[in-house]
């Protein structure tokens, strides 16, 4: 008995060691988990962004040919309502699809932004599509979109955890839209 006494520290030792190792081999296996699950959410959650993005500014780059066309703005035109309408149905039923996508994989706050993208978007596709008639003058509606459009990025580019600073473009593009509209007053007034 004073034999087994006396290897009883070593005996309970080798069982605390192996219980240590157990368990930490159990939360190390179980983070590598969660990790490789949050990569594998955030990858899919990228391709939703990406796809939704691209499918959006499809509609919005699609909307505003069409749009200079109307006023005479041969340096963006290119493209006229019966051209665009088959273009802008196939997008529309891409975005619709992506849309769930968005909807299942996106966060709150980037969900959002992108219904405001959205939103502006529809507006000027609505314009070009002659569909409705907002009373808001054109460079107003494009700089919704591209002010929605920062923010949308804004918003994924945070809930992916990519850092790097702002990409917003909204400003600069403004820039360029007043001085296109300004040097096409005549004909931009009738859009």
């Amino acid at each position: 008995m004073d034999g087994f006494v006396s290897q009883l520290p070593a005996l309970l030792g080798v069982v605390v060691g192996a219980l240590a190792t157990g368990l930490a081999t159990f939360f190390s296996t179980r983070s590598q988990w969660k990790r490789g699950q949050v990569v594998r959410w955030d990858e899919r959650r990228l391709e939703a962004y990406s796809e939704f993005s691209q499918v959006l500014k499809e509609i919005q780059t699609v909307s505003l040919k069409v749009l200079a066309t109307a006023a005479g703005d041969r340096y963006r035109s290119g493209l006229d309502k019966a051209e665009a309408l088959p273009r802008l149905a196939d997008a529309d039923i891409r975005h619709t699809l992506i849309w769930e996508k968005l909807l299942l994989l996106g966060d709150a706050t980037t969900v959002a932004a992108a219904q405001d993208w959205r939103e502006a978007v529809w507006r000027l596709e609505h314009r070009a599509r002659g569909v409705e008639e907002t009373p808001e003058p054109l460079p107003e509606l494009i700089q919704q979109a591209n002010t929605g459009r920062d923010r949308f990025y804004h918003a994924a580019r945070h809930g992916l955890g990519v850092s790097g600073g702002s990409v917003a473009q909204s400003d600069h593009l403004q820039q360029r839209v007043t001085s296109s509209f300004e040097s096409h007053e005549p004909a931009s007034s009738s859009v």
